[in-house]
């Protein structure tokens, strides 16, 4: 069967990818073209086009910062942390709920758990000021009524990087067990159950079939997040972190905020964005290619 007649045969099927090309199109490749931006000297009156080109000279003027270096350096350090302690939280959670056999309690739960995902991280920040603030906060007013000195959770670095790290496996572990679970749904109950007459308990059961099962869903979300570990949102660094914080909270998002929108120095930002979107590449190719050679290894 030829193209034609294929596409002739199943349209309907391609007629459901035209939205999402779109899309794609429009927001996701259309903007490319303003990466040009990082090789000209950037006027809003003369325009892209007009801008006078200056080839790497942006390049140069970022990768002499010691701003850039430091948030890049913070960048990494969070997004690795997180690789480390959010990563595995959401796996955690779905097996345990899927061992759950009361079947309204693990709905209630999984509800509960998907909550904090559709909170505004402004939110987040205001309930965190709420809970972990030093002079006021909830926590630590419990803390110094039981005679201890009150934590600095928000306004010491070291405590300020336990802080953020719970407060995003507290907004993200829930969400991310989804995928996991959807996985899990297609596991063969068959093999739970000859497991159990074999005698193989919840535990033995766990490690031989269900994370076996999940180990590709594993690998493919964790090469995604090895592909953002260059990037990192700006909300939850710029909400949480404050001035006195700042050598750990200074991350490359919130240098192009500072760069870009306050200072107007839109060719250095682009620079910083286009550098972030380049790493990031180099990284998904990376540990995409080491998963397979893996895969492959495993197989023989």
């Amino acid at each position: 069967m030829n193209a034609t007649r294929y596409i002739r045969r199943y349209w309907q099927l391609y007629a459901l990818l035209v939205l999402p090309v779109l899309y794609f199109a429009i927001f996701k490749y259309g903007p490319m073209y303003g990466v040009i931006i990082a090789f000209k000297d950037f006027n809003f009156f003369q325009g892209i086009n007009g801008s006078e080109w200056i080839g790497f000279d942006a390049f140069r003027e970022v990768f002499a910062m010691r701003d850039f270096y430091k948030t890049l350096r913070n960048t990494l350090m969070l997004n690795l942390l997180d690789l480390i302690v959010s990563f595995p939280a959401p796996l955690f959670i779905a097996i345990m709920l899927y061992e759950l056999r009361t079947a309204w309690f693990r709905k209630l739960s999984q509800t509960i758990l998907y909550i904090p995902h559709f909170i505004s991280w402004v939110i987040i920040g205001g309930i965190a000021y709420q809970v972990f603030g030093t002079q006021s906060g909830m926590l630590n007013n419990v803390i110094t009524s039981l005679g201890f000195d009150a934590v600095p959770f928000l306004t010491d670095k070291n405590y300020w990087l336990v802080t953020y790290l719970a407060i995003g496996v507290w907004q993200s572990a829930g969400w991310g067990t989804i995928i996991y679970l959807a996985a899990l749904t297609g596991l063969n109950r068959e093999l739970f159950e000859a497991a159990e007459v074999d005698g193989a308990g919840r535990m033995r059961r766990i490690w031989s079939i269900t994370l076996p099962s999940l180990k590709p869903t594993i690998v493919t979300l964790l090469i995604i997040n090895i592909g953002h570990m260059i990037s990192i949102g700006f909300d939850r660094p710029y909400v949480i972190g404050n001035t006195t914080v700042r050598e750990y909270s200074d991350v490359l998002s919130t240098f192009v905020y500072r760069v870009g929108l306050e200072s107007g120095q839109y060719t250095l930002a682009t620079v910083v964005g286009l550098f972030q979107a380049v790493v990031g590449l180099v990284f998904v190719l990376g540990s995409n290619y080491v998963s397979k050679k893996l895969a492959d290894q495993s197989i023989l």
